[in-house]
């Protein structure tokens, strides 16, 4: 039987080497698809619930601000202020936590695509996958809770229990990998004949249609992600940086302003808005981009039939085409745009539950012709 005839119904185990049902490979793949789900969902609901409204009760503060900058109200600025303060808190806690658990999903398969040349038995390999997997978790987490928990009850003056818990994920997450990074150096030492079934994995050398559309339709979303990004820094970025300023300066200098303080801060939350689109839509392609190509060197091990396995990339292509795309359209067809975009999230979403359940559902089959393979050579 060829890797590419298998029966569902024909359970056989898995190599130690391969992608065993509670192998370090297999809880790295699967362990780095649910971070990265979690942090999709968290990030439409962030975008929905606090990121909007965050945005206009900046500008109500902005312009009590001027208003007490007119009438001389030094503790009213002070106030106003400290509340723009926390908005922008909660924005950036929030952002930081959604960034980190999809970073952290990435992370997670190209820890699983090196597993063949970490010198460590199957047991420690595991170990360091659940050590990995708990600090990226507990880092996020921590991260999100550092707005609402602030210092209460903390023992020290200016570190909170949460961002104490999130420097310990971020603690676990770094021994994990330098622990990988040591089993690696250890591997490169190991003579050639011990890796040859890392040569000969399936990861690598997967040639089918839907690692193909995968490994293409990732690379011109990170090739789109540069150009924009690009764009963006020379036309954009210094001039908004400009504006700002003088926007700010405008605000509490009456005698230089020729607008009403409602004016200025509209054209600044228009300047923000402008500014959030354009990154969002920059990181968003090229964070698509190296997801499509990390999954195309899964997809030997995502069990389904091939006309699946292309139904779900085109999906997942579709939606990391039309989020970014449709978030830089945002400021032009407002809540359309954006719910366009968010529908093609949840594309990305529903292709990485597919994919999921076609992991899930691996029996080992490929390992075994995989061991057959070795023991003939």
């Amino acid at each position: 039987m060829t890797a590419h005839a298998i029966d569902s119904t024909n359970e056989v185990p898995a190599s130690t080497t391969g992608f065993a049902p509670l192998s370090a490979r297999r809880i790295y793949v699967m362990g780095g698809i649910i971070l990265i789900l979690v942090g999709l969902i968290l990030g439409d609901v962030f975008a929905a619930l606090i990121l909007h409204p965050n945005a206009g009760r900046i500008g109500e503060r902005l312009l009590a601000a001027s208003s007490n900058v007119a009438s001389g109200d030094r503790s009213g600025v002070v106030a106003n202020f400290r509340d723009i303060g926390r908005a922008l808190e909660n924005r950036g806690t929030k952002v930081d936590s959604h960034v980190h658990i999809i970073d952290f999903g990435y992370l997670a398969l190209l820890l699983a695509l090196l597993q063949p040349w970490v010198a460590f038995g199957e047991r420690q390999k595991k170990r360091l996958a659940i050590l990995f997997l708990s600090g990226a978790a507990l880092l996020p987490v921590g991260v999100f809770l550092i707005y609402y928990v602030g210092l209460n009850h903390s023992p020290l003056p200016s570190i909170g229990w949460a961002s104490i818990a999130a420097d310990f994920g971020g603690l676990l997450v770094i021994g994990a990998c330098a622990a990988q990074l040591w089993g690696l150096v250890r591997g490169i030492r190991l003579p050639a004949s011990a890796t040859i079934a890392g040569r000969q994995d399936k990861f690598l050398h997967d040639r089918s249609l839907a690692s193909r559309m995968l490994l293409a339709g990732g690379t011109l979303l990170i090739l789109a992600g540069f150009l924009q990004g690009a764009a963006y820094a020379a036309l954009d970025l210094y001039r908004q940086e400009d504006q700002e300023t003088s926007i700010l300066l405008s605000l509490v200098d009456k005698s230089a302003a020729q607008q009403s303080a409602e004016e200025i801060v509209g054209q600044y939350n228009m300047l923000q808005a402008d500014k959030a689109v354009k990154i969002a839509a920059h990181a968003h392609a090229i964070n698509f981009g190296v997801l499509a190509i990390l999954l195309a060197l899964v997809q030997p091990y995502v069990f389904l039939s091939e006309r699946w396995r292309r139904r779900w990339a085109i999906l997942l292509l579709t939606g990391s085409a039309v989020l970014p795309v449709f978030v830089l359209m945002e400021l032009h067809w407002g809540l359309v745009a954006g719910g366009i975009a968010d529908a093609g999230g949840l594309l990305v979403a529903v292709a990485l539950c597919g994919m999921f359940y076609g992991i899930v559902r691996y029996s080992g089959a490929l390992d075994k012709n995989l061991d057959n393979a070795v023991e003939v050579g």
